[in-house]
């Protein structure tokens, strides 16, 4: 089994008519066995930015402080929370610094940037960015995820609809994934609000 699936997890972000969605299970496992049903994946880094790591949650615990130690040492000197894309650009950064023994870990990055505009991106254990405009995903589950959401996403969705399309391609995944499950985390981020929900899903 590879060190990235250790732990099991599946991570999903996904662009709405100005705002974003991001979403991910609850489950941590050490491999097949499940330790707890209230694991927290997604990390809000500002009101209007959010982080999900998959991977060995040990490193993805470890790389998020590091990751609010440089963001609260921006606020000080810049007076400002970070853009998106700088914040993404620090994210690739602090990996690619640490290459040769790298956090096993699977970053998705969802922000809203100028002009109140979606963006998302993801990117590998050494920082390699991939950029999307509908949706990105993470984690042992995504190759399902993928699929469900190639079929259910469709251009500028109002939250609510995205909230539901979301919610739906995330639970179906993960019903296909034994190591990842156990309900879903929810943000739903517009300029105005950011909505948290969870969800019940098969507890087996």
């Amino acid at each position: 089994m590879s060190i990235f699936e250790y732990n099991g997890g599946a991570i999903i972000a996904m662009v709405g008519k100005n705002c974003f969605a991001i979403a991910s299970d609850r489950r941590f496992g050490v491999q097949l066995q499940t330790i707890a049903t209230d694991f927290k994946k997604i990390y809000r880094v500002s009101d209007r930015l959010f982080l999900g790591l998959s991977g060995l949650a040990t490193d993805a615990q470890t790389l998020f402080q590091r990751l609010m130690f440089k963001h609260k040492l921006y606020q000080l000197r810049e007076e400002r929370d970070m853009k998106p894309e700088t914040f993404a650009s620090l994210v690739s950064a602090i990996l690619y610094e640490k290459r040769f023994g790298p956090y096993f870990i699977q970053p998705v990055i969802a922000g809203l940037g100028d002009k109140d505009k979606p963006f998302i991106c993801t990117m590998d254990s050494i920082g390699a960015k991939e950029l999307a405009k509908d949706f990105v995903v993470a984690g042992t589950a995504s190759e399902s995820l993928y699929g469900a959401c190639e079929a259910m996403f469709k251009p500028d969705m109002e939250p609510e609809e995205l909230f539901e399309t979301i919610s739906q391609a995330l639970l179906s995944s993960v019903d296909r994934d034994c190591l990842s499950g156990w309900g879903g985390h929810v943000f739903v981020v517009t300029p105005t609000e950011v909505k948290e929900r969870i969800l019940k899903g098969r507890m087996d």
